[in-house]
């Protein structure tokens, strides 16, 4: 049933609570397992250009930690991946490329208090990918935290 899973991740707690989720998926299916991390250009193009090269820099630690930290999490190997652009286009483009099964990510990112329900980037995916999403929300006790 699903032979590709496709795990996009920010770092978010959000996003760890989908990389346990999608990894219980894989592993009950016996799939592959993508993990995708999206540099949002826009986050660094809104900036001061002077500070470009500093924040770009950061983004690519976050990314590495990002997909580290799925790697980290299981025993099944991962093929991980980072794209740059606005990343729910990034999201969706890439379950297509990989033929995915199912896309999983978190519902709160890093701008999880400004966004409502889903929050803009995982609504986006939901809307717009050609295969089914799991999305997983935030606990409200971590919220609180």
């Amino acid at each position: 049933m699903f032979d590709t899973v496709v795990i996009a991740t920010d770092g978010s707690e959000s996003g760890r609570r989908a990389v346990d989720a999608a990894l219980d998926l894989a592993a009950t299916f016996e799939a592959a397992v993508h993990a995708l991390y999206v540099v949002d250009e826009s986050q660094v193009d809104a900036l001061p250009e002077n500070i470009h090269e500093e924040v770009r820099a950061a983004l690519d630690e976050q990314a590495e930690a990002s997909l580290s930290a799925v790697e980290d999490a299981t025993d099944r190997e991962v093929t991980l991946a980072v794209r740059e652009g606005r990343p729910a286009a990034e999201i969706t483009a890439y379950a297509r490329e990989v033929d995915a099964d199912v896309v999983a990510t978190g519902t709160r990112g890093r701008d999880g208090e400004h966004s409502f329900l889903l929050g803009s980037v995982a609504e986006s995916v939901v809307r717009n990918c050609p295969v089914p999403v799991l999305t997983v929300r935030q606990l409200e006790s971590e919220l609180a935290a």
